[in-house]
């Protein structure tokens, strides 16, 4: 039975008292509210579907931001992203209570970066931390939401993924440009790009340590989608790796960049003086993806070999060239 009285602060506080449930209160200001709430929280205990949103009342999306910067994002890869990621997110989310929130703030966001020019990829990132932080809050931390309303909202549309390849001589330029620069690097790091499909992240964190001449493998513990894999060595690699200079501190293979930042520098001087435009060097990957279908390799064994997790994934980064395609059917007849 709910029982409301007036406070000297002209609210109205509303208690209920239910067996077998702690008493539950509320301050509302005005009478109509508390009756609504009270009629609300009483139907939901008759109905066994009550969850006390104390706590969930009391907390703010901010700091729950904080205890997710402090608990979880040291255990994620891109640590320094997702902590700006989430301080963003504070700005904006910050002042409202965990029970406030509501998929249309979100879709409001939404909007309102895709307005601002950003694109889809990035606002989905965005939208996706804050469900994490919402399940986090739910599953782990006990905050009773009833639900995570991040996942109510629709997605954006993600630009159409690039489809960049080497044309003509551009390999020769490229590989010939990496020669005449400073760095003993370059060509290597090229050459092993264009031959196992490797993330730029994954090169630079190659170790000595994890390589076998001999088998012709090299293991990556850590990879962008969390997980460890063995990356088969093709001849062209092994020449390659055996012509690099290695320094006696640092058992990197690629010790002359320690980040990726620094490398995409070298990258760009080097692009600049060999006239090459529009060119990435994650467009390597692209390129060594789709050599290896050219090749004849089958879906699980490039997979296999560059690490995606689903033929959507590995689409996106595969362009086959369809005169290709057409010279194969014609070999079949």
């Amino acid at each position: 039975m709910a029982t409301i009285t007036k406070t000297q602060s002209d609210t109205f506080k509303v208690q209920i008292r239910k067996i077998g449930i702690p008493a539950i209160t509320k301050t509302c200001k005005t009478k109509a509210e508390a009756l609504k709430w009270a009629r609300l929280i009483e139907s939901e205990i008759d109905r066994g579907v009550f969850i006390d949103r104390t706590e969930a009342d009391k907390t703010t999306i901010g700091e729950l931001i904080d205890r997710y910067i402090q608990e979880v994002t040291p255990l994620k890869k891109s640590a320094k992203n997702d902590r700006q990621r989430m301080l963003f997110l504070k700005k904006y989310y910050g002042h409202y209570k965990a029970s406030q929130l509501k998929s249309k703030h979100i879709a409001i966001y939404r909007d309102k970066r895709l307005a601002e020019g950003k694109q889809g990829s990035t606002v989905i990132k965005e939208i996706g931390s804050m469900s994490h932080l919402l399940d986090i809050s739910i599953k782990d931390w006990g905050i009773p939401l009833v639900f995570n309303v991040a996942t109510l909202v629709r997605k954006p549309k993600q630009a159409k993924g690039r489809d960049r390849r080497l044309i003509d001589d551009e390999e020769l330029i490229l590989l010939q440009a990496a020669k005449n620069s400073k760095s003993p690097l370059l060509v290597p790091i090229i050459t092993l790009a264009l031959e196992t499909g490797m993330r730029l992240g994954e090169l630079l964190s190659l170790d000595w340590n994890n390589i076998d001449l001999g088998k012709q493998t090299a293991f990556l513990p850590i990879t962008k989608n969390g997980e460890s894999r063995t990356v088969p060595l093709s001849k062209k690699v092994i020449e390659s790796l055996q012509a690099i200079p290695r320094k006696i501190n640092d058992s990197r293979v690629f010790w002359t960049w320690k980040q990726p930042d620094s490398f995409e520098y070298t990258w760009r001087r080097m692009l600049n003086k060999a006239e090459i435009h529009n060119l990435r060097f994650h467009d390597l990957r692209h390129e060594a993806c789709s050599r290896f279908f050219e090749q004849g390799f089958n879906i699980m064994e490039t997979a296999h070999i560059s690490g995606h997790k689903t033929l959507q994934q590995l689409k996106r980064y595969t362009h086959l060239k369809t005169e290709d395609i057409v010279n194969k059917l014609n070999a079949q007849g």
